[in-house]
């Protein structure tokens, strides 16, 4: 018998006993009748058989075998989600809790699944690899909680390496739930005492807490930098007469889109008028019959942040005078051409005439008509405003990796630019950036491997989308923001396909009658986690599909540059530069021709 054969029969026998492992401690009895329907299938629930290779894989089988019987038997649902937390950032420490305390009764039942859920910890815990351990960030709350439930709950003996991530938040752990351990001991066979305890310790915990009540400290200074700011300019004077006003309707932008609830025919429909028009109507229709093979393995550790929550406040001021010291350079540059778009836009906005009029002045281009015959009267023009549109500039800038160094720099200064400039012409920009939480999938991968690594799972990684300076938000307010693109370690991946889509859905709800969508990026999306299980156009086709359609089926126009690689195979608007210190000139020049009739691209 060779070793197919042999590896074939091992599994196969595998299979049977833990089948028959499950059934005995699940006790249920409907089991039996699903197993025989599954006796031929490489499938059960929990794992794929075809993935037991190794010693390791065999112990991870074991382990999910049991955890998910354990699961069946103590586990009640609707008591889990009687006391699940309102803060979404809860729920996942939640469900680790709970997994924790069924698993716990198992151990305690029988010696075997102790020693398997053991050996399968353990296991884990010697495949954690970390780079860089410097900081608390380095570290998420979920992996943090989970050893150290594991320490208190399971005895694990945590390595150096381990022990090091568990230390960044043991103090936090310690004064919320340390407390509370012998009463969440006592009541492990108790799930609804168990679990509305840590539910109550999760919205007690500070850090949850902060998360909450800054939204409200920054608004609370937001309106004392109002309150204070000097009136410089008789512009800025009349900007912060609707500042109230139009915080209200960015706040409303930021609450509409949820990135948790990726329904690409629900979230391209626009709710905001009870009246439609045909366009919108055919639009919904075109929305119902795009069809994306586009999948996302999980959105639960997606996050859309303002930029000031990234960072304290001295270090935004510090990475501020960073950007202000690279603006010297280009101080120069950056005066001629503000001061050119500023009179193009200007000359756009106010001058324009009407001739062959019976009164106003006299065109005088019309007078040697006069000479050549006497009998035509005399021609009249008279100045007019041009019917300029009310325009909003969202400028989308990708923050992967290969940004870092000079071309994130002169992006930075070029949206700095941009933001003064066009709010002297009275036009508003909304400065956003796109990247991911983590390098190689962060928690969505290990997401995935603990379920069994499921075959094509989508898009396997923690998206960040950072609003960097809102429509709204005045120059002055957001200047620090912009200095936070040079922060070391928030530049990772780009998965640009869902970060248009969120520009699009932030600028397509503004009241503005022309809407704009400039992206700068350095090349195609990428991201490694999950290029490695899917197919290798996975993302380059979702862009393709995001962007095609809102350049042909929406209101928004859409401006691309491409830093050193060519990006036209996305956008039918797309301009090249092969040196990023052109980037300046080149954002300015095409933002010009935007707002001419005849828009030409370069």
């Amino acid at each position: 018998m060779n070793n197919s054969h042999k590896g074939a029969n091992l599994r196969e026998k595998l299979k049977q006993a833990l089948n028959s492992t499950y059934k005995v401690i699940s006790d249920n009895i409907e089991i039996k009748e699903k197993l025989e329907k599954n006796k031929n299938s490489k499938k059960f629930d929990f794992f794929e058989f075809d993935n037991l290779n190794t010693k390791s894989d065999f112990i991870k089988a074991r382990a999910e075998t049991d955890s998910s019987a354990l699961k069946k038997k103590f586990s009640n649902e609707e008591i889990y989600k009687k006391n699940l937390p309102l803060n979404s950032s809860c729920k996942s420490l939640y469900s680790i809790a709970e997994k924790i305390r069924y698993e716990a009764l198992g151990a305690e039942m029988l010696k075997g699944i102790n020693k398997n859920l053991k050996e399968n910890y353990n296991q884990i815990i010697s495949f954690k690899r970390k780079d860089q351990l410097k900081t608390k960030e380095d570290v998420t709350i979920v992996e943090a909680f989970e050893l150290y439930m594991l320490k208190k709950f399971h005895n694990i003996e945590l390595n150096s390496l381990t022990n090091k991530m568990l230390d960044f938040w043991k103090n936090d752990f310690d004064s919320s739930i340390g407390k509370h351990i012998d009463y969440l001991k006592s009541n492990l066979e108790n799930q609804n005492n168990y679990s509305s305890k840590f539910s109550e310790i999760f919205e007690n915990m500070d850090i949850f807490q902060n998360e909450d009540d800054e939204e409200t400290k920054e608004e609370n200074q937001e309106d004392g930098q109002k309150n204070s700011a000097n009136d410089e300019q008789q512009s800025e004077m009349e900007d912060k007469k609707d500042q109230n006003k139009d915080q209200e309707t960015e706040a409303s932008l930021d609450s509409d889109y949820d990135i948790s609830e990726y329904k690409l025919d629900e979230q391209f429909v626009d709710t905001d008028s009870d009246q439609q028009s045909n366009e919108q109507v055919i639009q919904k229709k075109n929305l119902n019959n795009l069809n994306l093979d586009y999948k996302i393995f999980t959105n639960e550790f997606d996050e859309i942040t303002k930029a000031e929550n990234l960072e304290s406040s001295d270090e935004a001021v510090k990475l501020r005078k960073t950007l202000d010291q690279q603006l010297i350079g280009f101080q120069d540059i950056i005066t001629k051409l503000a001061n050119k778009l500023q009179r193009q836009l200007l000359a756009k906005q106010n001058r324009a005439w009407e001739f062959d009029l019976e009164e106003g002045l006299l065109d005088s281009s019309k007078l040697p008509r006069i000479i050549m015959d006497p009998y035509n009267s005399l021609s009249f023009k008279k100045e007019k405003d041009l019917d300029f549109k009310d325009t909003v500039v969202t400028l989308l800038i990708d923050n992967s990796g290969s940004m870092r160094g000079r071309p994130i720099t002169i992006a930075a200064i070029c949206a700095d630019i941009l933001s003064r400039t066009l709010e002297r012409c009275s036009v508003k920009v909304e400065i956003l950036g796109f990247t991911t939480k983590n390098w190689k999938g962060g928690q969505s991968r290990e997401l995935w491997n603990k379920n069994s690594k499921p075959k094509t799972p989508g898009r396997l990684n923690d998206l960040r989308h950072i609003i960097y300076k809102g429509a709204d938000t005045h120059w002055r307010q957001a200047k620090n923001n912009l200095g936070l693109m040079l922060k070391e370690g928030l530049l990772k991946e780009n998965i640009d396909g869902e970060a248009i889509l969120w520009s699009y859905n932030r600028i397509k709800k503004r009241k503005e009658e022309r809407k704009i969508l400039m992206v700068i990026s350095d090349g195609a999306p990428v991201d490694d986690s999950t290029l490695s299980v899917n197919s290798g156009d996975f993302l380059e086709k979702h862009l393709k599909k995001i962007v095609k359609f809102i350049e042909n089926k929406t209101e928004v126009e859409v401006l691309a540059i491409g830093i050193g690689h060519d990006v036209s195979r996305y956008y039918d608007k797309a301009i090249k530069i092969t040196d990023v210190n052109e980037l300046g000139d080149v954002m300015i020049s095409q933002l010009s021709s935007l707002f001419d009739t005849n828009k030409k691209f370069h």
